[in-house]
């Protein structure tokens, strides 16, 4: 079963074509990753999903509850970590932030705090936990690791793996870094220029001339 399913989508700006003829899916319990440049149109794709733009055209379905970590976070920075978390769960009846503390035991020692004077890399975790505490069957996260030191990526990675592995949990990575992404997730569509370019598995992705030469700094096709 497929929670997410998009068919042949098209949005449009005015008369600007952000999207044009995108199809994807993403199966129950899977990690997919969208790889793309910036200004790809891989956060309209997530807007689109969440109900915050309208497309123009093709088909949009989402079968489940899905959580969507927008870029830049986008807290409440004056207030604490803890009520950033609850307003996630605004939407169901169960609001005890208490396992999402236990999954991400940073947040429970800032829990007080202004979700503002955290670091980056706290302020993704508090954006991720907010996203989590709507209980969702599908997580989509846009661009993830922007302005985070690696060391913050590891932890951020390890954990969505964790939720994959162990609560069955879907994920939608939408990410600038294409090497982050397909070693993540096991599926990956390439977006350029609001149309996918290229889709596979990661580890065929991750062998395509193409690929290796747009977004993985090695040699692409050779010369004739």
């Amino acid at each position: 079963m497929n929670v997410i399913e998009v068919e042949e989508l098209s949005v449009r700006y005015g008369v600007a074509t952000a999207l044009d003829g995108v199809s994807l899916h993403v199966a129950a319990g899977e990690m997919v990753a969208l790889v793309g440049s910036n200004g790809a149109g891989k956060s309209t794709l997530l807007n689109t999903l969440s109900g915050i733009v309208q497309s123009a055209r093709g088909r949009v379905e989402v079968h489940g509850q899905l959580a969507h970590v927008p870029e830049g976070r986008q807290l409440f920075p004056d207030l604490s970590v803890d009520d950033n978390l609850r307003l996630g769960a605004f939407r169901v009846r169960e609001r005890d932030p208490s396992w999402v503390y236990r999954l991400l035991p940073e947040l429970e020692r800032t829990r007080r705090q202004r979700a503002g004077s955290l670091s980056g890399g706290q302020q993704q975790m508090v954006a991720i936990g907010r996203g989590l505490m709507s209980q969702p069957d599908v997580l989509a996260i846009d661009e993830m690791s922007l302005g985070l030191a690696p060391i913050i990526v590891r932890d951020l990675s390890r954990i969505l793996l964790e939720l994959n592995t162990e609560r069955g949990l879907a994920v939608l990575l939408v990410e600038q870094s294409a090497r982050l992404a397909l070693d993540l997730c096991r599926r990956a569509y390439v977006l350029e220029a609001g149309r996918i370019v290229a889709s596979g598995t990661t580890g065929e992705l991750a062998q395509s001339p193409f690929v290796k030469s747009a977004y993985l700094g090695g040699p692409g096709e050779p010369s004739s």
